[in-house]
């Protein structure tokens, strides 16, 4: 477990601040995509409850298909409003910031620190409107296991789109109306890509 003291800005003076162990929160992370499968298989089964059972592997790939866009759909949807939360609390001692620009280095600097300890580790950017951005050491897949013939990255690509969904939840709350990807080709490398919809949205 981790005992380290917070650092500023984030809240260290503040007496009623509270804090979440970064131990706690890696099991968070580690446990949330297996709940959302069980989730989804249970709601696709449910669904599919009465059918003859014929269609063979078609319909099989067309019911695992269902439940990857489940899954998908519910971890981004907690990132989001988790990205909302962690805005409204760490953002509201600075200046609003105007540029898109900006709000990506906060996202780069001070978010990915917040949640994942550490710095993003490469940003860049086609300057109109999309950001790529790079971490090397990504903390939800250091402690993965690889597996020879790829499975490995396979297996990981779930555990994007909950961070998928807290970056989305935060650019929207600093009023960057934008879409968020992301993917790895080798553990344990991350790579997010953001692509500004309409360039910044109203707040």
């Amino acid at each position: 477990m981790s005992f380290d003291a917070p650092l500023p800005p984030f809240s260290a003076s503040d007496p009623n601040a509270t804090f979440l162990n970064s131990s706690a929160l890696d099991l968070l992370l580690i446990e949330i995509v297996p709940l959302a499968r069980r989730l989804a298989l249970h709601s696709t089964s449910a669904g599919g409850e009465g059918g003859d059972g014929e269609g063979g592997d078609g319909e099989a790939t067309a019911d695992e298909e269902e439940q990857r866009e489940a899954m998908f759909y519910r971890l981004e949807q907690l990132g989001f409003k988790v990205g909302q939360g962690l805005v409204e609390r760490f953002s509201r001692d600075r200046a609003r910031m105007v540029e898109t620009l900006d709000v990506i280095k906060f996202i780069c600097k001070d978010l990915w620190m917040i949640v994942f300890r550490k710095q993003i580790d490469n940003l860049k950017t086609n300057h109109r409107g999309v950001y790529v951005l790079t971490d090397n050491a990504f903390r939800p897949f250091s402690r993965m296991s690889t597996e020879a013939g790829g499975n490995a990255v396979l297996k990981a690509q779930p555990f994007l789109w909950f961070p998928c969904g807290i970056v989305r939840g935060a650019l929207a709350n600093m009023g960057v109306n934008a879409s968020v990807q992301a993917e790895t080709t080798e553990l344990p490398t991350a790579t997010f890509k953001i692509e500004t919809i309409s360039g910044r949205s109203a707040v």
